[in-house]
């Protein structure tokens, strides 16, 4: 094998193996909010942390790799994103304890996933380095699927504590891949700096990125939304008949979910490259909210139904992901593209967090998730992460005169 198909999936393993706890609350929630009798509000707490944790601390880890080899960045991230979720195993007893810990591991995901990004392609050349980002990112999604697999497989035989167990190993395992695998590198320093590490001031005015992160912001608003809520949305519509649970398990379909939308992040890309990034942005958050309404609104349908169409709002969210990354890095400007990424990430994963606990105030103020017309508003509030990032592309960012498809997408 050739050193830099190797090294290329090492880490894409070593990065799956991090994400094993990404989805294990989202996958187990119905088992949470019964034996914790937590509210829909308080699993939307929960489950968005995880990415709040991510948020508060990518932009150091980000900035930090361009000064230390992201090698040790992404083990000690790794080890400490571990040890949360193994205390959320040992320990977790309620609301506190499962939001302290899944803070924690979504503070150790920032550490492994873009620093395992750069911790790869310093080591490679300019040719081997393009071809290794595309299947690199597709990591992100393989991640969240298997963990929700992952988690519904182990519950099934064992109990939730197990679940966390196995996913906090996944972490450990991840810091022993690179370890061994990995060799340590001197980082290579260039002029000293002329913008603090962490002023982002620059990026902030820069409208040729911005419109498209703050439409990026919209977007992952929305997907983890999606992602958080898609099981205990599926175990709802099969509450309803009870018969077609003896062929379906909503944590399968939810990772069989996440690994059929990840073509469509690449396809939207290619679109945006042919007909303008702006155009198709535009076009598909719209699709997106329209799409939301209906999954919503076919709560009370034939199970089968709601599955497709569950596939086909997944589908379209993820379309515009890579688009939008790429119009934010295509509109940096010279020697700001690591800082763009890190106001991308930070403003993404920010939006992460916020979209799972709105949709679980939404339910909880509509009557809670038994309810078939609270779906109707919980749906309609993912939808609205699309509507608002698509008045801000459309407002903010300018058409770029030269698409660029460079940059891998965030959440995905």
């Amino acid at each position: 094998m050739a050193p830099a198909l190797r090294l290329t999936a090492l880490i894409f393993v070593a990065n799956v193996a991090s994400m094993a706890g990404a989805s294990t609350f989202a996958a187990l929630a119905p088992v949470f909010a019964r034996q914790w009798g937590l509210t829909n509000t308080d699993l939307g707490w929960i489950t968005g942390i995880y990415y709040g944790g991510y948020a508060i601390v990518v932009p150091v880890l980000v900035a930090l790799t361009d000064r230390i080899d992201a090698r040790s960045i992404h083990v000690f991230s790794a080890m400490a994103g571990g040890l949360a979720l193994l205390a959320m195993a040992w320990l977790g007893d309620g609301f506190w304890t499962a939001l302290i810990c899944h803070a924690i591991a979504g503070a150790g995901l920032s550490g492994t996933y873009m620093p395992g990004l750069k911790m790869l392609t310093d080591r490679l050349g300019a040719d081997a380095k393009l071809r290794a980002v595309a299947y690199y990112t597709l990591g992100f999604s393989v991640g969240i699927s298997f963990s929700f697999f992952l988690a519904g497989a182990i519950a099934a035989i064992s109990d939730w504590r197990m679940a966390f167990m196995v996913a906090g190993c996944g972490n450990l395992l991840c810091a022993i891949i690179v370890l061994a695998g990995v060799q340590p590198q001197a980082i290579i320093r260039g002029p000293p700096a002329q913008r603090h590490l962490l002023d982002f001031r620059p990026m902030f005015k820069n409208r040729a990125a911005m419109g498209f992160t703050l439409g990026y912001a919209g977007h992952s608003y929305e997907l983890m939304a999606v992602r958080s809520w898609l099981v205990v949305f599926l175990s709802f519509v099969l509450s309803i008949d009870p018969a077609a649970s003896q062929y379906w398990n909503p944590t399968t379909i939810a990772a069989a979910t996440v690994l059929l939308a990840m073509p469509a992040t690449i396809i939207g890309a290619e679109l945006a490259l042919k007909f303008g990034r702006k155009r198709v942005v535009s076009w598909i958050m719209v699709v997106t909210v329209i799409m939301a309404l209906a999954t919503g609104a076919s709560a009370s349908s034939p199970f089968p139904i709601v599955v497709v169409l569950v596939i086909v709002y997944n589908v379209i969210v993820m379309a515009d992901s890579a688009a939008l990354t790429a119009g934010a890095l295509g509109g940096a400007r010279p020697g700001e593209q690591g800082a763009t990424l890190a106001v991308h990430s930070l403003l993404g994963f920010g939006a992460s967090f916020m979209g799972p606990l709105v949709v679980g105030v939404a339910l909880d103020l509509a009557g809670g998730a038994e309810q078939t017309q609270a779906w109707i508003w919980a749906f309609a509030a993912m939808g609205a992460g699309s509507a608002v990032g698509l008045i801000l592309v459309r407002w903010v960012a300018p058409e770029p005169a030269c698409p660029s498809n460079a940059g891998p997408p965030g959440p995905a």
